[in-house]
C-alpha cells in the first residue's frame, strides 16, 4: 500500500472514530479512561500535537471542537455527567496506565 492510500485510510478511520463517538455521547470519558486509557480529550490533544508538529498552528480549544464536534463547555454542560464512586475508584486504579 502506498503512503498516501495509507494516509487516506486512516484519516476514513479517524473521521468514523469521532462520529462514532459523536453518537455515542452516553459514553462519558472516564468511561474510555478506564477501559481504553485514552478519551476525547486525548484525541484532541493528538490531534493538535499532529497539527503543531506540521506548522499548523491550533489551541486545545480548537482541537476539541474537532473531536467534540462543538465548543467543549458546551458539550460538558449538555452531556457530562459526574463521575460515580465506583468510576473514580477505577479510574484511580488505572491511572499509572496512563
Amino acid at each position: 500500500m502506498d503512503d498516501k492510500t495509507r494516509t487516506e485510510l486512516e484519516a476514513a478511520a479517524f473521521r468514523r472514530l469521532l462520529q462514532h463517538l459523536d453518537e455515542r455521547k452516553d459514553v462519558q470519558n472516564i468511561d474510555l479512561m478506564n477501559l481504553a486509557g485514552f478519551c476525547r480529550n486525548c484525541l484532541a490533544k493528538w490531534y493538535r500535537a499532529a497539527a503543531e508538529e506540521r506548522g499548523v498552528p491550533m489551541s486545545d480549544p480548537q482541537a476539541r471542537q474537532t473531536v467534540y464536534g462543538m465548543p467543549y463547555d458546551e458539550w460538558k454542560a449538555k452531556y457530562q455527567k459526574e463521575a460515580s464512586a465506583d468510576q473514580k475508584a477505577a479510574f484511580e486504579q488505572a491511572k499509572p496506565a496512563h
